[in-house]
């Protein structure tokens, strides 16, 4: 059996000096701690696909907490299948004791109760979530009630807005005058040109 680390900061700026230390303390090799310093949102990281491709049966994976894994619970949860039940690994999760699924003495109660815990973990974080939205939602509506109004305000367009269009539907302006003259976007522009020739 072989112990492996795995350490993750969101960016380059952020210290790996607190994950360092705790996964030092446990008499890992340096040469098996593998940092990234990418975002969680999925496992396409460079030397964590390094770690999983030397994980072996009966090797052990050290992290300190399940959110250096990823931050995708649902994600998580498919990845420590991977490593428990595909590649037949152990992982230990520092800041959580009951996440350990090493089995001593053929004792499956370690590897039974960390699928529990990650699973009410997961359930936890997706409830979580699901409030997170609907709170925005609730906000936002009653924000709307209240007359707040949301994204860029519509631009203010010149009195003489239709002639402008009517003349570049006659080909007497050309675009670039009628994005001078309007001061809009390009395609604000296009889209007020088919308004007007629908109605035109």
């Amino acid at each position: 059996m072989k112990s492996y680390a795995y350490i993750r900061v969101s960016t380059v700026a952020q210290n790996i000096d607190r994950q360092y230390e705790e996964i030092k303390k446990l008499g890992i090799n340096e040469s098996d701690i593998y940092i990234d310093k990418e975002s969680g949102k999925d496992f396409n990281r460079t030397n964590y696909k390094k770690l999983i491709r030397k994980l072996k049966k009966g090797d052990l994976l050290v992290i300190k907490s399940i959110d250096r894994l990823g931050r995708n619970y649902e994600m998580i949860l498919e990845e420590w299948a991977n490593i428990t039940k595909k590649k037949e690994a152990d992982i230990k999760v520092i800041d959580m004791p009951l996440l350990d699924t090493r089995v001593e003495g053929g004792n499956l109660i370690g590897r039974f109760i960390s699928d529990i815990v990650l699973q009410i973990l997961s359930f936890v974080a997706e409830n979580e979530r699901i409030n997170i939205k609907q709170r925005q939602a609730e906000g936002i509506r009653i924000a709307k009630e209240k007359g707040v109004i949301f994204g860029r305000p519509k631009k203010e367009l010149p009195e003489n807005t239709n002639e402008i269009l009517d003349m570049w539907l006659k080909g007497s302006l050309t675009k670039e005058q009628v994005l001078d003259q309007l001061g809009i976007s390009k395609s604000y522009a296009y889209r007020l040109k088919r308004e007007r020739r629908f109605v035109s």
